[in-house]
């Protein structure tokens, strides 16, 4: 029997709604491929973000809704995206110029693992055409002047995604500046993890328990 949960994780949809309104005004913004993607349909009406893919695109607007999707209009995860009024679209020489020149902002990037000193270890040499192995990732985690990730707090074997140090190759050494998981906001400082969030329900001692490193709490 699988014991009932003592807390309610954040969703997909608020975990992005957190990151979005997380975003200050005016930034330029990478979303990384899967999870991070949701972002682009939870930005604030009013508040000015400019969504970048490195395949192309700067101007990204939300996911495209059911028989609006146009076949030639794709991000860098091969996802079906739309244009805001005045995007551009331009050679993925130039869009990784923006990002290796420190133009861009944040990303946001999914993870296997993130340390406590900020290390991420993100990609993987995928077996099938979905994903674009470790694609444009080394660049934006080293590139861009924010680095947030979206992931799971833990696999879905039940190990904890935070951790002292990462056991899989690293993405980038001390890239990583804040966490958003189902469980909590995180971030990553000098000192090591601090808590800024937690999902309803869940106590210190519990999330303590599902991640890898020591926690302090700084709570919002």
């Amino acid at each position: 029997m699988t014991a009932a949960l003592d807390h309610t994780p954040f969703s997909r949809k608020e975990m992005a709604d957190l990151v979005a309104n997380d975003i200050a005004e005016g930034w330029y913004v990478n979303l990384g491929i899967g999870l991070p993607t949701l972002v682009a349909d939870h930005i604030p009406a009013g508040r000015e973000v400019v969504l970048h893919s490195e395949n192309g695109i700067l101007g990204m607007g939300p996911v495209p809704g059911p028989n609006e999707a146009d076949p030639w209009l794709v991000n860098a995860g091969k996802e079906n995206v739309t244009l805001v009024a005045g995007a551009a679209l331009f050679h993925h020489a130039d869009s990784f110029a923006m990002i290796r020149g420190g133009h861009i902002d944040l990303c946001v990037l999914g993870a296997f693992e993130i340390a406590e000193t900020g290390d991420l270890a993100n990609w993987s040499t995928s077996g099938s055409d979905r994903t674009p192995a470790v694609g444009g990732a080394m660049d934006l985690a080293a590139g861009a002047r924010n680095v947030w990730v979206m992931t799971t707090h833990v696999t879905k074997a039940g190990q904890p995604k935070l951790v002292q140090q990462c056991r899989y190759p690293l993405t980038a050494a001390k890239a990583v500046n804040r966490v958003y998981s189902d469980l909590a906001v995180i971030d990553v400082t000098e000192g090591g993890f601090v808590v800024r969030a937690m999902a309803p329900g869940m106590t210190q001692g519990r999330l303590q328990e599902l991640t890898g490193a020591p926690l302090t709490f700084s709570l919002r």
